[in-house]
């Protein structure tokens, strides 16, 4: 069976915060001694993710972009 994908819409300062958030993760995981392998892998992922305009309208009828 395939598994399902979910995808994940962010902007430019919740892009940052992630990355910090996962590195942060990172650094915690190297002081305890543990494997950062997945964590590596997902801060592979965000930065390399392509970036995608989408056009957004809010309830008034007036477009965000």
């Amino acid at each position: 069976m395939r598994e399902k994908k979910n995808h994940l819409y962010v902007d430019s300062g919740e892009r940052s915060i992630l990355l910090h958030s996962l590195v942060e993760l990172k650094n915690q995981l190297i002081q305890q001694g543990r494997y950062t392998d997945c964590v590596d892998e997902l801060i592979f992922k965000v930065i390399h993710a392509p970036i995608k305009k989408l056009r957004v309208e809010l309830a008034g009828g007036s477009d965000v972009r």
